[in-house]
């Protein structure tokens, strides 16, 4: 897992929020902002893997509520994420 993976994470999820509908993007963009400045600071104990792995599956439930196919959509999370199946 390269050293950026959680930069990188937050940039795809913010691309999937485009997908969402309009009034529900603001919410969801700040939802991921604040979850992701409340982890910045991980020292090299914690398990990013793991917090990475959450945010493709929380991803995906949001997707899924509103529809939208999350195998094709968050596929480029799918891969930062390195999650195996939603």
């Amino acid at each position: 897992m390269v050293a950026n993976a959680g930069l990188r994470a937050y940039r795809e999820v913010l691309r999937l929020v485009r997908r969402l509908p309009a009034d529900a993007r603001p919410y969801y963009a700040k939802y991921a902002r604040e979850n992701f400045v409340n982890y910045r600071h991980l020292s090299p104990d914690d398990d990013l893997p793991a917090l990475l792995r959450r945010a493709y599956a929380h991803s995906s439930w949001v997707l899924s509520k509103y529809s939208i196919d999350a195998d094709t959509a968050a596929g480029r999370l799918k891969e930062v994420c390195g999650a195996e199946g939603g």
